[in-house]
């Protein structure tokens, strides 16, 4: 029987960068997999191939919409071969999973296939082909990730009805593709499909979309998308889904309780993602799970049973990859006796939207509900001479500080490229800035990192010099 230190079950972003540390910190290490491709849901069906699919689509839409404003003239029509499309999806997945394997391979780390599950707290089966193995690992790191969410009412035929991982492989642009749910994936998925011709109708419940973010940026989120064409029904609940033959039909309820009906060829489920746990058999460990079927962890995301870990999207918190390597990194450095640290108040989050939309910290909704004084900093994109420059006029940054001692406590973005500018935002809340500190560093001209500055200058005695 093969002995590790570390095993780690489930090779997304957080699990594989925890057996990469572990093995950094010299402990034998076997990361297990269920499938045949290593990366998880963000390297096979999440981020990586949504954000193929976003920039490609990104480039048909500017080609047939801005090009000729640039001088740039193609003879006939444009045309889209989605086929095309979705091949070179597939191949930056391809090369990113492969990008994985060699990091795996290059760290002397034990790739295993099969489904990992616990017949012990020491032991771990590995079933594959109807075979089993069966390791000892001094410690494991619980790593298996999330599946799409679905409402109790909605049949998933995963042909018409779909989730996520469908919508990346579609052979064909929809004719009306129904979103029910408002949030990153929804809107994401939707913009793609928008830009490459399809009439899309997104369907949320709350009284806004992306309704977690600061509500600036769901308004301007909500302004830019109508002006490219996705239609909203917000404020509206969902009570069934059926389809017939090629069309579907939705059945919701508006704000007034009145019955509205939708068809479409198309409707993506996208009501969020919810912890994977099956096949684990985590009872036989002994380790609990919460009411949500998230395993329970401590501050230090060890869970009941001492020499046993989890991280990601199976634990509590946000469903970030970078969150997960975050805790991959964390738990490989607790388990070698290091005192690492994460402030979860600083795990920016993004939705690849374009504009894109980027925060970080609290917003104002969170602040207000907490009873901290705060003033605020709004500076808008199309002020820029790089977003002239561009053509990328929408967006802002809102800055919030505190109003007495000017640290920085939010900062809420959407804009070209904000998906980068927010890691300038997580650095200077990390070091625990001010407005005023960010107001004097110099930025170069023309970026749209400029928007920053300026957004920090308007918090610091509305300051602001280019509006």
């Amino acid at each position: 029987m093969s002995k590790y230190d570390v095993a780690v079950i489930g090779s997304g972003p957080g699990g594989y960068v925890a057996a990469i540390r572990c093995a950094q910190l010299g402990m034998k290490t076997a990361i297990i997999e269920k499938y045949s491709t290593l990366g998880g849901t963000c390297l096979n069906v999440g981020c990586i191939p949504s954000k193929a699919l976003l920039d490609s689509s990104h480039h048909y839409h500017d080609a047939i919409t801005h090009f000729e404003e640039h001088g740039i003239e193609i003879p006939g029509e444009v045309k889209l071969n989605l086929e095309k499309m979705m091949d070179r999806k597939s191949s930056v997945v391809s090369q990113t999973c492969d990008g994985v394997k060699f990091l795996m391979d290059k760290n002397k780390i034990d790739v295993i296939e099969g489904v990992g599950s616990f017949k012990d707290k020491t032991h771990i089966n590995i079933e594959k082909d109807g075979e089993t193995k069966t390791i000892e690992a001094k410690n494991t790191i619980i790593a298996t990730g999330s599946k799409p969410a679905n409402l109790p009412f909605i049949e998933l035929d995963k042909e018409r009805v779909i989730t996520s991982t469908e919508a990346l492989k579609l052979k064909e642009i929809p004719k009306h593709m129904i979103v029910i749910g408002g949030g990153v994936i929804g809107l994401e998925l939707g913009q793609v499909y928008r830009r490459l011709g399809a009439e899309v109708t997104v369907v949320e419940f709350m009284d806004r979309i992306i309704p977690t973010m600061d509500s600036a940026l769901s308004k301007e989120l909500t302004k830019v998308l109508k002006k490219q064409g996705v239609k909203f029904h917000l404020s509206t609940k969902v009570k069934s889904v059926k389809r017939n033959g090629e069309e579907i039909t939705v059945k919701a309820d508006d704000k007034k309780d009145k019955e509205i009906e939708l068809k479409g060829d198309y409707c993506l489920v996208s009501v969020g993602r919810k912890p994977f746990t099956k096949g684990l058999n985590a009872e036989a460990a002994g380790v609990e799970l919460d009411d949500k079927g998230r395993v329970k962890v401590n501050d230090h995301l060890q869970t009941n049973v001492n020499n046993i870990y989890a991280i990601g999207d199976v634990v509590r918190g946000a469903m970030l990859a970078h969150k997960a390597e975050e805790e991959g990194t964390f738990v490989a450095e607790t388990l070698a006796g290091q005192k690492p640290h994460i402030d979860y108040n600083l795990i920016p989050g993004v939705v690849y939207t374009w504009p894109e939309v980027a925060a970080v910290g609290k917003t104002e909704e969170q602040l207000k509900e907490e009873g901290i004084k705060y003033k605020e900093g709004k500076f808008p994109m199309r002020a820029l001479g790089r977003s002239r420059a561009s053509g990328d006029l929408d967006g802002l940054i809102k800055i919030l500080a505190d109003e007495k001692t000017d640290e920085v406590l939010g900062v809420h973005m959407i804009g070209a490229r904000t998906a980068d500018l927010i890691a300038e935002a997580v650095t200077a809340m990390e070091y625990r800035a001010s407005a005023e500190d960010i107001s004097r560093m110099s930025h170069a001209h023309p970026t749209f990192a400029e928007a920053v500055k300026e957004a920090a200058l308007a918090a610091t005695d509305n300051r602001a010099l280019h509006v």
